[in-house]
């Protein structure tokens, strides 16, 4: 999934207040790690992972791998935080802005 630079940077403001719901530590990201990404992503659309220091993988090659594992797009990548969307595929709550800066009908982002 990839997001164009408005998305991006709508989602970033959006992520702002959010802390990480998902640690990713000595293991690395393991099947149970992603499988607590993937739930997360599907309660909340967008969330948080902290990456430690201990982690086998940089920053980056754990987002691309969670994000490639749970079907979600990476929105930023802060120091060894990181942030995941992947929308709802029933009844999705973020509305990403579409040309021209507006946002569709329902914008409401309530978790």
């Amino acid at each position: 999934m990839e997001l164009s630079g408005k998305a991006a940077r709508y989602l970033r403001s959006l992520g702002h207040a959010l802390d990480p719901v998902v640690s990713v530590g000595k293991d690395g990201a393991t099947k149970g790690v992603i499988g607590a990404v993937d739930r997360a992503l599907l309660d909340h659309e967008l969330i948080k992972v902290r990456i430690h220091q201990e982690c086998p993988m940089g920053p980056r090659d754990s987002a691309d791998l969670l994000a490639i594992q749970t079907s979600s797009a990476v929105a930023q990548i802060l120091g060894r935080t990181i942030l995941l969307y992947r929308p709802h595929p029933e009844k999705p709550r973020i509305q990403l802005p579409v040309r021209g800066g507006q946002r569709g009908p329902d914008n409401s982002e309530e978790s």
